[in-house]
């Protein structure tokens, strides 16, 4: 599934409290499944893996995050087929997919987020703007790709968040998040 490209201002200053009370909520609603996250992070450079960490006790619920910043990590970790790179880009829908469910492959979670985008101040195009986000969210589904014995429903989203490089970054890892939450809420 994906949904059109939406943009969004980034929040001047994205509160660390509501970034904590979000990863607070997921913790919560993937043990009431039994489920671990893993997250696979390009522009954001491992910052969720980062908030998710900060929570005592994810363990229980954090499996692995991979950073795969370079277009090499994103194949060599991950499994992104170097076409999709070569003809799609890093910042892609397809890529941001293939993130998801290589994250998936190479751990032993359930559940996967994947961001890619260009967050500043100098890497944008016109095709891909500064601030230009592509999103996606594998969540267990009794349809979709196969995963070894488990099958995996992925979300994919365009954003385009305006504001400095760490602004960018912060309503990044808020919007992976929040819309994780409703994700796994819609899974109950």
């Amino acid at each position: 599934m994906t949904d059109a490209g939406s943009k969004h201002h980034a929040p001047s200053s994205a509160s660390q409290a509501s970034i904590a009370q979000l990863v607070t909520a997921v913790a919560d609603t993937l043990m009431q499944h039994g489920w671990m996250l893993t997250t696979a992070e390009s522009c954001t450079g491992g910052l969720i893996a980062g908030h998710c960490t900060d929570l005592a006790g994810s363990s229980q619920w954090f499996e692995r995050g991979f950073v795969t910043y370079s277009n090499e990590a994103k194949h060599d970790m991950l499994g992104v087929d170097n076409a999709i790179l070569t003809e799609h880009g890093a910042v892609s829908e397809i890529t941001a997919q293939s993130m998801a469910l290589g994250a998936l492959r190479h751990s032993r979670a359930q559940v996967s987020i994947a961001v890619t985008g260009v967050a500043g101040p100098t890497g944008g195009s016109k095709d891909k703007p500064v601030g230009t986000v592509w999103f996606a969210w594998g969540v267990p589904s009794d349809t979709g790709p196969t995963l070894g014995a488990e099958t995996a429903w992925v979300k994919t989203e365009r954003m385009q968040f305006t504001g400095d490089r760490a602004a960018v970054r912060q309503a990044t890892i808020s919007h992976a998040l929040q819309t994780l939450l409703q994700l796994l809420k819609a899974s109950t």
